[in-house]
This record gives C-alpha cells, sequence and structure tokens, in this order.
C-alpha cells in the first residue's frame, strides 16, 4: 500500500524525539479480520476513525481520540470530509479537512452551515435563514494506541476546538452570550480485536449552544459546563463497522436543549474513501421537537 507523504527532513528529526519508532516490518500479527492486509499506510482500515461534525476524526457525533489521516511516526497524512444531516425542519451541512502529524498530531479545520428553513420565519430570522460557524481543531495523542500495545491501555489524547459565529448579530439577538467559544476534551479510545469492538469516551468542557451554532453561554448560564461523549461498535469485517454514539449538551437557553444520539454504520469503499450513514435523534432544536433524521458524510483520507 502506498504511504502518506513524508514530511521534510527537520519536520521528521523533531517529531522523532517525541514519538516511538514504528517500522512497517514491525507490525505485528493481528488476529481475526485485523491482519496485514488490511494495513493502510501502516493503519488498520477504519483506525483513523471518520470525520465529526466538527471536522476532526472520530464518530459521527463524538470525538475519539483517534487521529485523522492514514499517516504513521514520520510522515503526515489528510483528510477531507463532507457531512449532512437531514430533519424534519432544518438541514445541517458541513465541511472541512484534517492534516495528520506523525499519529501524534491533528489539526483541522471545518464550516458548518445550519438552514432554519420554515422555522426561520417564525423566529423572526427570515425563511431558510442560516447559521454559519467556523470551527479550528487540534488535537496530541498523549499516549496509548488504538489498536498496538498493552489490551487494556486505551489511546488517549486531548485537544481543543476554537469556534466562531459568523452571524454575531443574530447569535445575540437569539440569546447566546457570546459569538466564540473554546471547547476542550480528553479522550480515551480502544479497539479490542478478540470481540471486534471500539469503545471510546470524551470529556467536554463546552458552554455551546447546539454546538456553537447558537452562540454560547445564555441565561442559565456563560461558564463551560462538562459533558460526555461515547460511542460503542462492533466491526463487521475490515471494510464494515456499525455502532451507536451518544453526546450531553448543556441547556444554557433554558429551552430543553437535548442531548444528541446515533446509531450509525461505516464502510470504506476503498483504501481513502469511507462513508458513513447514522439515524440521528437531535432531540429539540430552538424549542421545535423531534428533530430526527438522516446523517451522511463522506471522507477521503490519504
Amino acid at each position: 500500500m502506498s504511504r502518506a507523504r513524508s514530511l521534510p527532513a527537520i519536520l521528521g528529526a523533531f517529531l522523532s524525539l517525541a514519538t516511538p519508532a514504528f517500522a512497517q516490518d514491525d507490525v505485528p500479527f493481528v488476529p481475526g479480520n485485523a491482519d496485514a492486509a488490511a494495513l493502510r499506510g501502516g493503519k488498520l482500515l477504519l483506525t483513523n476513525g471518520v470525520s465529526t461534525v466538527e471536522g476532526g476524526s472520530g464518530g459521527g457525533i463524538a470525538t475519539w481520540a483517534t487521529i485523522g489521516g492514514l499517516e504513521m511516526p514520520g510522515d503526515i497524512g489528510m483528510t477531507g470530509n463532507v457531512t449532512l444531516i437531514e430533519l424534519p425542519d432544518f438541514g445541517f451541512q458541513s465541511h472541512g479537512v484534517a492534516l495528520g502529524i506523525s499519529n501524534r498530531i491533528e489539526l483541522s479545520y471545518t464550516r458548518q452551515n445550519f438552514d432554519t428553513r420554515d422555522v426561520g420565519t417564525a423566529l423572526g430570522l427570515g425563511k431558510e435563514f442560516t447559521f454559519n460557524q467556523d470551527i479550528f481543531g487540534a488535537k496530541l495523542r498523549l499516549f496509548g494506541d488504538l489498536v498496538y500495545g498493552d489490551p487494556l491501555l486505551p489511546q488517549v489524547s486531548i485537544g481543543v476546538q476554537h469556534k466562531r459565529s459568523r452571524d454575531a448579530a443574530i447569535v445575540r439577538a437569539v440569546g447566546g452570550r457570546d459569538t466564540k467559544g473554546t471547547d476542550i476534551f480528553i479522550s480515551a479510545s480502544k479497539l479490542f480485536l478478540s470481540p471486534s469492538m471500539l469503545a471510546s469516551a470524551t470529556v467536554r468542557r463546552t458552554k455551546g449552544n447546539q454546538g456553537g451554532l447558537l452562540g454560547f453561554g445564555g441565561a442559565n448560564g456563560k461558564h463551560g459546563r462538562l459533558q460526555f461523549e461515547g460511542s460503542l461498535a462492533y466491526q463487521l469485517s475490515r471494510r464494515a463497522v456499525f455502532g451507536a454514539e451518544y453526546r450531553s449538551k448543556p441547556d444554557n437557553f433554558r429551552l430543553g436543549e437535548d442531548d444528541w444520539m446515533d446509531v450509525f454504520a461505516a464502510y470504506a469503499v476503498s483504501d481513502h474513501v469511507t462513508i458513513t450513514a447514522a439515524y440521528a435523534d437531535l432531540g429539540s432544536i430552538a424549542t421545535v421537537e423531534d428533530q430526527r433524521g438522516a446523517f451522511l458524510s463522506a471522507q477521503i483520507a490519504l
């Protein structure tokens, strides 16, 4: 398989100080569906995660400790993604890119667009008013490996996501205290090879309303609160996986903002293209109940 492009010599030397050596020939035999034929540039298929709605690697709505891209230590990798969510009263679209460095650092950028459709008229914003948000992310793998090493030691990463609304005046008008916010999170993820199960848990400090699309903070709080994200997935084959996710949310507007959850399936169409489909339940959004619908995401990884 082709590897991701090599870093310039100076950057590679610098990263080698913080990254343990990993040679392709040193890849251990993995039982079951995780055999050597499943390797993409040193990573097993799907173990770089898919792209979340916020651009970093993980599931669809939950962040994982994984680093995006197909790179291994000493390499760089990239991902590009597009996500669509069709709800009864709203539409969501995001697109972004992420850079993986030496399977240690992830840098990402995502633009989110949230279409209020007819609800925009009822809210006084105008029909099909669209909230827009930019998200700049960074993630650092602290220790552990998703697949290799101690079978009980997870991969653990920390990260930040700085979010900026592009509709500052409207966000303040609907009750958002701030138009910018920074989430901080720590994630632990592990693929248990014998049962072919992946488990991931993330604790996030955030004050984002609907992930930041409706601003940050409000009448019920101006400071960040700890929230939980969890994922559990089963690998059907080296190319297919299905599972479920849960993500808790703050309720800064006192409007009953619900937690998010989904049931998803991801399939690696090729070594570089992954498609994810899900049934997503986003609960109440801007007092409009029962926002459940289809989630579809496409990712290209190098």
